[in-house]
């Protein structure tokens, strides 16, 4: 059973850390994605620099995740509506990542500041994850069960142009940016197409039967 709100230990942290995002998004374009940023928006919240060392450690790097994460449940929540079965594969990831990118579209300004936080080799590694967070998310709405290496390589590869397509929505617009999915997807479809007629457990297998030759001799190929 989950805690009421009166009773829930997490309430606080939770209300306090979107509060601090709000200013964020509102400071960012004035102030750019950094430390200074966000000591300037945990105060705008009430915060002192104690407190935000407790909520927020790591500052604009986890005020940059809770963008991302905002973004995220505001585009899935716009995806409530649509039933991705009456789509196909291609239709659905198209759909989602263009819900995707005009959920953060809605903060273009604090969105532009925080790609160029992100974009900083000292950031990259946070990148990559919050992408491969939205990622997952994306893949999961879409319908898809794999549990196998698929269930990764689905990911890597959305996380791949995820990344790219975001950033081209923030500095070069909406069509764009969707030209650019487009190209991506048709570009992977192409490719399952012609991986589908390929036997890649060929070399494998003949490998396998030499060994089991040299071990077993020519019974063991029976």
């Amino acid at each position: 059973m989950a805690p009421s709100d009166e009773t829930d230990p997490d309430r606080w942290a939770r209300e306090t850390e979107q509060a601090v995002l709000d200013h964020a998004v509102a400071l960012a374009p004035r102030l750019g994605w950094n430390a200074t940023m966000a000591r300037a928006a945990c105060a705008a919240a009430g915060l002192s620099e104690g407190d935000q060392d407790l909520l927020l450690p790591h500052g604009a790097r986890d005020l940059a995740a809770l963008l991302s994460r905002r973004h995220d449940d505001r585009a899935f929540a716009a995806l409530a509506g649509v039933d991705p079965a009456t789509l196909k594969i291609r239709e659905r990831i198209a759909r989602g990542i263009s819900v995707r990118m005009e959920a953060g579209a809605e903060d273009l300004e604090a969105c532009r500041k925080c790609a160029g936080f992100l974009a900083l080799p000292s950031n990259s590694d946070l990148g990559l994850k919050l992408a491969w967070e939205t990622a997952d998310r994306l893949w999961v709405w879409a319908g898809d069960a794999a549990t196998d290496w698929n269930h990764y390589s689905k990911r890597t590869i959305l996380s791949g142009f995820l990344i790219p397509a975001l950033t081209m929505r923030w500095f070069d617009g909406r069509d764009t940016a969707e030209a650019f999915v487009a190209d991506r997807i048709e570009n992977v479809m192409a490719f399952e197409k012609w991986k589908a007629g390929k036997d890649f457990e060929a070399p494998l297998r003949k490998v396998t039967e030499v060994l089991s030759r040299m071990r077993y001799g020519p019974k063991a190929e029976a």
